[in-house]
């Protein structure tokens, strides 16, 4: 296997664990590796049969990741799991998915939605106001009416 059949198998089996910009991290830190190890004196087919198997390499970066706390998905993840419209895998696992956003974008969208609901009520109380003032205009006449005509 050569150089650049060992990096695209490395990159496709990266690929389906981790994000694009760690799977280009790693690439280029394993094309650096062999052009180094190849200034060294060594030939390219013995830094490749010192790296061993591309996807089993992957398969350890992946696990690092995970086990790390990095951020790793796929590029590719409905590739790898077959889905239904109802949103279950082949197992008839429910597969969800959550929506991360910064903070203060949840605190814009928090003062957007608080600007909206007070600019409704004020609507609302601009045009139900001449109607309550009327209510309690007439109920005002009535009670001041009622009122004089009590025995004294």
């Amino acid at each position: 296997m050569d150089k650049k059949e060992f990096i695209e198998k490395l990159q496709r089996s990266l690929a389906s664990g981790l994000n694009s910009a760690q799977v280009a991290d790693n690439i280029r830190y394993y094309q650096d590796y062999i052009e180094s190890e190849i200034l060294k004196g060594k030939s390219e087919e013995e830094v490749i049969s010192n790296l061993g198997d591309p996807r089993l390499l992957a398969k350890s970066i992946i696990e690092a990741n995970k086990h790390s706390g990095d951020n790793y998905g796929s590029n590719r993840e409905f590739d790898d799991e077959v889905k239904d419209k109802a949103g279950s895998n082949k197992s008839g696992q429910i597969i969800s998915h959550i929506l991360m956003m910064p903070a203060w974008l949840t605190v814009l969208i928090v003062v957007v939605i608080l600007i909206i609901g007070i600019g409704i009520i004020t609507s609302l109380i601009s045009i139900f106001a001449p109607v309550i003032i009327a209510v309690l205009v007439v109920l005002l006449v009535i009670n001041i009416i009622r009122g004089n005509n009590k025995p004294k």
